[in-house]
């Protein structure tokens, strides 16, 4: 997201001076200190809540991770340790359906709507069949996040593309779900003209459901019953259910709609501008030839996206939802989690700068039984958002219309208005400001929740808000990672505990902190964006924006959580010019790695590509590779 990131918080070129009056190293020293006091005196608060060091007899071992780290890289090629192939899944323009196979340059939409969408982000593996640890056969889920023109095409520019063009984008964005194999030689590959293989697109009719539906919110010309959108829009991480369905985030959307000027209702126009909604012409320019992308025209489109999506994988024949109870941001993951009696977890960053984490807990219990039965649970029960005290502490604050200040007197006459509108809620209640709280993933063995926080170079800047102990730099260039427990180690909890995991950057810079490891052993890392975990519960972390704060490649770090070794981080693979990696997922085994190489050759154009990347000739394409050891073995072993 390196482009747009600049253009979407109209961020500058990272600076250089962090602002920083006191020694990070300190205030670190100081906090962790008193962790274990502040953690005695919340559990004995809760009722001898099990909150427990990160460190505490029976958390994840560091075992799995004997890998011999690589060096930042700055070449061409994927770089990977030694013992390791990776090979290109699906790329950009590849058939998935008869009449798929896209050529790079054309302004053939109906190809593109059966071919393998641009800039792939999440990836999810889902066995075939259902239920199964099939790890040689299984469903590919891919988000497709935005576009780059300049690397589509060899012509046009936002405002005069063509109608061929727009159509195009609007068919690259969206979905893939691909059906795919391993062969006998151990390379992946598409299933052709699988039953399973679609693409969803900026076009595809989705339903509305939850709080929103059918409100004054959701409600255009082409659809006055607010209940059906077409489309869906910025998908960037996802995550998956227990019953195989994927939940899709939408998170930039903002820059596909134009023209917001002359919307002059006053909660229109609220929303507007705490959502970013342009008064002018957006970034891409869509609404030059699509109305629905023209707000002066449609002034309740722009509320129909920033959704999180439940998609069906294994049942291609249902309709896609989107989940208003989920609450509208721009969401960056949408990670999962069951607890003991059974309540569904869901957690989600706002990946902007400044914004809020939230988490939202089912009402009706997980039916492990019955699939189906779980598909409508995401519909009702709690949506919360984040406080981050100053001692190490926290708690979720309910979203819930008519508690504290989200009453009609401030325009919350509905859990509709709520669930639209959620910032301005969030705003209320007072919820910790963040640095771009991006993906949020809960470890499968110590049950610990880690939230990576990219960076923010605005804060402490002007009169924006200035660090504090949980953004604990000013200027923050290089972002950190958050480890989260959730009190009584239950997930639908109200309190939690936090401290730092990680603070990234330069390990001999003082301000960085390496879980208390010796920093002179670990690897350099910048921007955490995507995170993941391996069976062993060791942490993988996918980098965005080394390339501007570091002059090397985005690149995959694995670091264990616990033992001896928590805290070592070592580089797994490094990527290529202009890219970020994206969606780290392992096959059920963990030994096969997915990831997305997104926007290759990001800054340069369509006629002179700074890579061709994955082929020898033409235009860069962004695709998803699958890394395996030689021998056959774990990944990181």
């Amino acid at each position: 997201m390196s482009v747009r990131e600049a253009h979407y918080d109209e961020d500058p070129i990272i600076r250089s001076d962090s602002g920083i009056g006191e020694d990070f190293a300190s205030v670190a020293h100081r906090r962790l200190s008193r962790r274990d006091l502040m953690k005695a005196g919340l559990a004995l608060a809760l009722g001898a809540a099990t909150l427990k060091p990160a460190g505490a007899k029976g958390a994840a071992s560091a075992a799995g991770l004997s890998f011999v780290p690589i060096s930042p890289s700055t070449g061409p090629q994927i770089a990977t340790p030694p013992g390791y192939d990776w090979s290109t899944v699906a790329r950009w323009g590849d058939a998935i359906r008869p009449g798929g196979a896209f050529t790079p340059g054309s302004e053939d939409s109906k190809a593109q709507e059966n071919a393998f969408g641009y800039n792939a982000d999440y990836v999810g593996y889902l066995p075939m069949p259902y239920g199964s640890e099939e790890s040689r056969h299984g469903l590919l889920v891919v988000n497709n996040e935005y576009v780059n023109p300049e690397l589509m095409f060899p012509s046009g520019k936002p405002g005069e593309f063509t109608e061929g063009q727009v159509r195009t984008m609007i068919a690259a964005v969206g979905l893939s779900v691909i059906e795919i194999k391993q062969d006998s030689d151990r390379d992946w590959g598409i299933v052709e003209n699988s039953r399973y293989n679609r693409r969803l697109t900026a076009d595809t009719p989705m339903e509305i459901s939850g709080p929103a539906r059918g409100s004054s919110w959701m409600k255009t010309k082409a659809d006055p019953k607010g209940e059906i959108v077409l489309g869906t829009l910025g998908n960037c991480s996802a995550g998956k259910t227990p019953w195989g369905t994927v939940l899709s985030a939408e998170e930039n959307i903002q820059d596909l709609f134009g023209r917001g000027k002359a919307v002059t209702d006053p909660a229109l126009r609220a929303s507007y501008d705490r959502y970013g909604i342009p008064d002018e012409d957006s970034y891409y320019g869509w609404e030059h030839i699509d109305p629905r992308f023209r707000a002066d025209e449609n002034p309740n489109e722009p509320m129909r996206f920033g959704w999180v999506v439940e998609v069906d994988p294994y049942d291609p024949e249902w309709t896609p939802v989107k989940r208003t109870s989920l609450g509208r941001f721009r969401h960056e993951a949408a990670t999962t989690f069951v607890t003991r009696d059974q309540k569904v977890v869901m957690y989600s960053g706002d990946d902007a700068q400044f914004e809020y984490v939230y988490k939202f807990v089912c009402d009706t219990p997980y039916n492990a039984a019955d699939r189906k039965a779980n598909r409508g649970i995401l519909d009702e029960g709690t949506l919360f958002v984040g406080k981050f005290n100053e001692d190490g502490t926290g708690e979720w604050m309910p979203l819930v219309q008519g508690q504290g200040p989200l009453t009609p007197a401030n325009g919350f006459r509905t859990q509709a208005d709520v669930v639209v509108n959620v910032r301005i809620a969030a705003d209320l209640l007072g919820a910790t400001k963040m640095d771009r709280p991006e993906d949020m993933e809960v470890n499968p063995v110590n049950k610990k929740l880690y939230i990576a926080c990219t960076n923010n170079t605005r804060r402490g800047t002007g009169t924006r808000p200035g660090k504090d102990s949980m953004n604990p730099r000013n200027e923050n260039r290089h972002g950190h990672v958050i480890e989260v427990t959730e009190a009584f180690d239950d997930h639908a909890s109200h309190h939690f505990a936090w401290e730092h995991f990680l603070v990234c950057g330069d390990p001999e810079d003082p301000e960085t902190y390496f879980a208390g490891y010796p920093k002179d052993r670990v690897a350099a890392i910048s921007c955490p964006d995507n995170l993941a975990f391996d069976n062993l519960g060791n942490l993988w972390i996918a980098t965005d924006g080394m390339s501007s704060t570091m002059k090397v490649h985005d690149g995959l770090f694995a670091v264990a959580v616990s033992g001896p070794e928590r805290g070592l981080l070592k580089q797994f693979m490094a990527c290529v010019p202009g890219a970020e990696v994206c969606g780290p997922e392992m096959t059920p085994d963990n030994k096969t790695l997915f990831l997305a190489i997104q926007h290759p050759g990001e800054g340069s154009t369509f006629g002179a590509p700074s890579t061709s990347w994955p082929g020898e000739q033409g235009p860069p394409r962004p695709s998803v590779i699958a890394i395996r050891k030689r021998d056959g073995g774990i990944i990181g072993s």
